[in-house]
């Protein structure tokens, strides 16, 4: 008994606590084993929708800057407004006051062609997809044989959701929708416009409007953006 006492008793008695300290923390910290931001997991869950089965998203291939969260935002965009930053492969819906949901996306060759203005005009649950012309052209082998489209379904390039971007009455064929490749979040992609994960591309088409604002930002810049714009994630 006497071994236990004093200055050694303390620090046996430290080291035997420590295992519990450290168990609290886990507990309710912020992250999760895997490094994620607790409830990622059942974020990206498998989701019914619409008599399809969407797949959970296996978060090891994800890099956890492109999770869902909610982050500080300065902008002077108007609460509602998207802003899709392609350099930072990230979208931002503006909640104002200060503040955004960010969601990480893929950008394709099509998304890195546009950049300015736009408002939603048409929005679409399990759209229809057709390659463009140019898809058809540059890779015939793959997307010939499509040209009278898909419909809307698991494997669908589209996922679960589009949004349809215009400038007046001009479709710009941009669009921003799901993906059957989560693992190209956060990455330049082949081919396609702004990609989400498709437990994302759902939650967004639920808080977006038709008519509502989209900025695209390409290299880090766009005059509808402050130069003083600063975005601080609370991860």
């Amino acid at each position: 008994m006497t071994a236990f006492g004093g200055k050694y008793g303390l620090r046996v008695f430290a080291l035997l606590l420590l295992p519990a300290l450290l168990a609290g923390c886990a507990s309710n910290g912020a992250l999760s084993p895997g490094g994620f931001a607790s409830g990622a997991s059942s974020q990206y869950a498998e989701m019914n929708d619409g008599g399809h089965a969407v797949p959970a998203i296996d978060l090891s291939d994800i890099d956890p800057r492109m999770l869902r969260q909610a982050v500080d935002y300065r902008t002077r965009e108007p609460a509602g407004t998207i802003v899709v930053d392609t350099a930072a492969r990230h979208l931002y819906l503006v909640e104002g006051n200060g503040r955004a949901m960010r969601y990480g996306i893929g950008v394709g060759k099509a998304g890195l062609a546009f950049a300015g203005n736009a408002t939603i005009n048409r929005k679409a649950e399990w759209p229809h997809w057709s390659p463009t012309e140019n898809m058809m052209n540059r890779e015939p082998a793959r997307y010939r044989k499509m040209a009278s489209g898909m419909e809307g379904g698991l494997d669908n390039p589209l996922g679960p959701r589009a949004l349809y971007l215009y400038q007046g009455d001009r479709d710009t064929m941009f669009r921003i929708h799901g993906t059957t490749e989560p693992e190209t979040i956060g990455h330049a992609v082949s081919s396609g416009c702004i990609r989400l994960m498709n437990q994302d591309i759902i939650d967004l088409y639920s808080r977006v409007n038709t008519g509502s604002r989209v900025v695209v930002i390409q290299n880090g810049a766009m005059s509808a953006l402050p130069s003083s714009s600063k975005v601080a994630s609370r991860e």
